[in-house]
């Protein structure tokens, strides 16, 4: 939050929650393509901090020539951190300097990609997602125990569920370790 980042959101999605703000990128048929140069090209000429490559469901694809090319096209004295935010229901392609997972109970994540995480955030929209939160935590945990890395916890409020705020207020005050995780775009009025 608050870093300047180029997001490259890419179409396709076989996790279909049903609160997503961006069902529109669940069919990739419905969206133009882009090379990899290109967006590599696009990435270097905006000169964030960060580059977020998002979804729908960005594990969908093979992310290994996207990441080279955007390494390529940056340079050591403009370096560009990769940064990845997927569900973790397909297997790691790619090689990112952050990885966000957002483990939904639709499509769970393929068991290796907890030891990639870096952070872990779970959409609340009621009860059971906390209780899905705190299966995932541990999942974490144990890869935390293999890999000797720290990982963030983010709870966030799903945006259209009432008393979602309220449920991860308590979780948080309850469980320290847990954090709050906001869509500022959308507070913010960004698109």
């Amino acid at each position: 939050m608050g870093t300047s980042a180029f997001f490259i959101r890419l179409a396709g999605c076989d996790v279909h929650c049903p609160w997503c703000d961006t069902k529109e990128s669940w069919n990739a048929q419905r969206h133009g393509k882009f090379e990899v140069n290109d967006l590599a090209k696009m990435v270097k000429a905006a000169n964030p901090a960060i580059a977020v490559i998002t979804g729908g469901e960005p594990l969908m694809h093979e992310l290994s020539a996207l990441c080279t090319a955007i390494n390529s096209a940056t340079n050591a004295s403009n370096p560009v951190r990769l940064h990845l935010e997927t569900s973790g229901a397909h297997r790691l392609s790619g090689v990112f300097d952050w990885i966000t997972l957002s483990p939904k109970t639709y499509k769970p994540p393929v068991p290796e990609i907890y030891k990639y995480a870096d952070e872990l955030k779970v959409v609340v929209s009621n009860r059971h997602d906390l209780d899905w939160a705190i299966s995932q935590e541990m999942l974490v945990n144990q890869a935390m125990e293999v890999t000797g890395k720290s990982i963030l916890k983010y709870l966030q409020p799903e945006w259209n569920s009432p008393g979602a705020q309220e449920l991860v207020f308590g979780f948080i005050l309850k469980n320290p370790l847990w954090r709050l995780s906001l869509q500022t775009h959308k507070l913010l009025g960004v698109k």
